[in-house]
């Protein structure tokens, strides 16, 4: 009796390109050093993407608070700022104040329910 042993290595698959690993170690990820530099050039540039959105939307929101300010009103109707571009979902600090919620955007705060935005103004002597 002969006896054969078949060994088939589970080859991983490369990350960037999909190409099929056929040497190395069995954890090795990527194909060659050009496809792991591509694959985490791309990760890091997902990472600036997303900051740039989040930065570019908080600007946005706290130039049109900013304008609310500026035309003398302090409320205005939640539909209508989100008809000018505000985003309310986006914000740089919130804090629980008895019974209402007060939101801010850099050195503007203001409370916000689920239809207004009411105290809008901005935070003195802010340092």
């Amino acid at each position: 009796m002969s006896y054969e042993k078949k060994f088939e290595r589970n080859m991983p698959v490369c990350l960037e390109c999909g190409d099929r690993i056929r040497y190395g170690r069995a954890d090795k990820r990527f194909c060659s050093d050009d496809c792991r530099s591509r694959h985490h050039y791309a990760q890091a540039r997902m990472g600036r993407s997303f900051r740039r959105r989040i930065l570019n939307t908080l600007s946005k929101n706290y130039d049109i608070l900013e304008g609310v300010i500026h035309s003398g009103s302090d409320s205005v109707d939640l539909m209508d700022l989100c008809a000018m571009g505000f985003t309310p979902s986006i914000v740089t600090s919130y804090r629980k104040c008895g019974k209402h919620e007060e939101y801010g955007c850099f050195d503007i705060k203001y409370i916000m329910t689920q239809t207004r935005v009411y105290s809008v103004s901005k935070i003195q002597n802010f340092d």
